[in-house]
């Protein structure tokens, strides 16, 4: 390749990207706004046209971003991932290691079709109820999840923003590629399955051998999250145990009486819901009446439950037939609240006040004065400061709470939740993978195709679909898409790659350029991003690999899956979302995640030649 003069447009566009560079390293700006004002000084400056300037905003990747963090917020509403968890508790058996591995393994799948961050907000609460559940420390949990997710991202072509923004960078290298050489073809959803599988389960492997000694000492778990209810309320109230279903046989002394009644009953655990006919309810009121074949749900110690279950001759059930969906942790829940000065239930009692007919509110327990009442709240008059534990569903909470009678301290889901539209999710949800198998259709529209039947079948709403939307890291994407296509066009790209070749002992081998490449962007990824590195080293790795006659796709493939290469910075956004949680120190992420970062560049290394090898490509032609 001959030499490039180095003009003054490539003088420009390596000193957007130096600034660049320099803005994100030292935080003083939002990231965001530095990708604005990079966009308007190539706008500026003449190295996009006007024309073109904007034309990332409406990009296959942007749009492919949008509708991933879309159905992601879809799955969640229907509680999917809640079922996921209680799935997990049943197969791990209480065995650590099993539900590390299931619940690493599980993660990391679903990283193939949603956005990385995305996947780790719907895991946050996943691994705190499995770690109130099984007294596993969340530092135990939260680093092997966060690091299967980040490696499960490389399974498919919309696992992550680098592989999705992949695909419209090669396109646009078309237009500035040398004469002769062949035109760069997108890849197909399922590309880089063979990676993604080899990077899994190198992170499962590595926590499964290295983990115990390496979270040994990590975190500390100090204090409680407020997704961490379950053990908090043990603690705090002795409200503990799971929740059953007793069915009312006809020899059972219960037949007639009131809910009110059998609460009273001595040894009763928690009684919370009942089914009479057809109709469930969650709270039912004291004076429903519990018949033959009525279901109560019952929470409470699985001792106490049987114990209940043969002085009253009921059936026990520890699986939920009938009240999977009330008792859904996305649905329904314990939360504490505080009664005003203000308030008007100051003086009244709960049965007087009618919490569970009017309000749908079951009345656990009151804290008063350090002191916790359990015995025969129903019949205590509130006082103002009184902390009231309540177990109800959360859109009955936040429509009691609004008239202000007590303050909720809790932190709850406040969407409305969909577990009946599960089904309806999940067939669209396979539909959509299916469109993005065909290479006739494009991801973008594939995935579209998916949010348009969420909306339509009302798993989602509108408003709730533009909520899901992180803009932040759309607008990030959309205004740094145009600094690759000016690092391609002024030539910037070609001239750094020439030069570099031409500093480097003739007939070195791929390999190492592409190890040099895959470490050089991981750098990158700590500085500027996981997005502005794909950005900024994919054209340069496609003119590297032309000027030592390589596969330009194979570098520009190891440069999109080296930007997710950060576990030892919170730069990274599924990092930082688990290293508060977690307690994780800046020192022990780099213990954990330095060699991990280096196994990845080896493994990504390897795969992507023999992905690219002649006899890989005949085995599966």
């Amino acid at each position: 390749m001959d030499t490039l003069i180095l003009t003054s447009d490539m003088k420009l566009v390596l000193g957007l990207v130096a600034l660049t560079m320099v803005m994100f390293l030292f935080e003083r700006v939002r990231p965001d706004l530095v990708a604005l004002v990079v966009l308007v000084l190539l706008g500026l400056t003449g190295l996009v046209g006007a024309e073109d300037l904007f034309n990332g905003f409406s990009g296959n990747a942007v749009m492919s971003v949008i509708a991933t963090m879309i159905l992601g917020t879809g799955l969640d509403r229907t509680g999917a991932l809640n079922r996921l968890a209680a799935w997990l508790l049943r197969r791990a058996k209480g065995v650590e290691q099993r539900l590390l591995l299931f619940t690493s393994a599980i993660a990391g799948l679903n990283s193939s079709m949603m956005q990385n961050p995305s996947v780790m907000a719907l895991y946050l609460p996943v691994a705190s109820r499995l770690s109130s559940r099984t007294g596993l420390p969340l530092s135990r949990l939260l680093m092997p999840i966060a690091a299967a997710i980040l490696m499960g991202g490389g399974l498919t072509m919309v696992g992550n923003s680098p592989l999705i923004l992949l695909n419209d960078l090669l396109v646009s290298a078309n237009a500035n590629l040398p004469s002769g050489v062949a035109t760069l073809e997108p890849m197909n959803m399922f590309a880089p399955l063979p990676i993604g599988v080899a990077l899994l389960l190198a992170s499962l492997a590595y926590f499964h051998f290295f983990g115990e000694k390496l979270l040994a000492e990590d975190g500390s778990d100090g204090g409680v999250t407020p997704a961490r209810t379950q053990s908090y309320f043990a603690k705090s109230y002795g409200i503990e145990g799971d929740v059953f279903e007793l069915t009312v046989t006809a020899d059972s002394p219960l037949v007639g009486m009131s809910m009110g009644e059998a609460e009273a009953l001595h040894g009763a655990p928690l009684l919370l819901a009942l089914k009479t006919g057809n109709e469930s309810r969650l709270a039912p009121p004291a004076d429903s009446r519990i018949w033959v074949g009525s279901v109560i749900g019952a929470m409470g110690s699985r001792q106490q439950a049987l114990d209940f279950a043969q002085n009253h001759f009921l059936k026990l059930n520890s699986r939920l037939r009938e009240f999977g969906d009330l008792f859904n942790p996305s649905r329904a829940g314990i939360s504490e609240a505080v009664v005003p000065p203000t308030s008007t239930f100051i003086g009244k009692t709960p049965g007087e006040l009618e919490l569970r007919k009017k309000h749908g509110i079951s009345l656990l327990a009151i804290n008063r004065d350090k002191e916790v009442l359990r015995d025969d709240v129903r019949n205590t008059k509130l006082r103002a400061g009184d902390m009231l534990v309540l177990h109800s569903i959360w859109q009955d909470l936040a429509r009691t709470a609004a008239s202000r009678d007590f303050v909720v301290v809790t932190d709850y889901p406040k969407g409305e939740q969909r577990p009946h539209k599960f089904k309806i999710a999940m067939t669209i949800f396979a539909i959509t993978m299916l469109l993005a198998l065909s290479s006739r259709i494009p991801a973008s529209v594939a995935l579209m195709t998916g949010v348009a039947g969420m909306l339509v079948t009302g798993v989602l709403k509108m408003d709730e679909a533009y909520a899901a939307i992180n803009w932040k890291t759309v607008f990030l994407m959309a205004c740094l898409i145009p600094l690759g296509w000016a690092m391609d066009s002024s030539g910037a790209a070609a001239w750094v790659a020439g030069h570099t070749i031409e500093r480097l002992p003739q007939g070195l081998p791929d390999w190492i350029l592409q190890l040099a490449v895959g470490l050089l962007t991981t750098a990158f990824s700590l500085v500027i991003s996981h997005v502005g590195a794909t950005i900024v080293m994919v054209p340069l790795a496609i003119n590297l690999a032309l000027a030592a006659d390589a596969n330009p796709t194979a570098f520009a493939l190891i440069v999109a899956l080296s930007a997710s290469n950060n576990f030892m910075t919170q730069s990274n956004p599924v990092i930082s979302m688990v290293a508060g949680p977690a307690n994780y120190s800046a020192r022990e992420l780099w213990r954990v995640g330095g060699p991990l970062s280096l196994i990845y560049t080896a493994v990504v290394v390897v795969m992507v030649n023999m992905l690219f090898s002649q006899w890989w490509l005949r085995l599966f032609s």
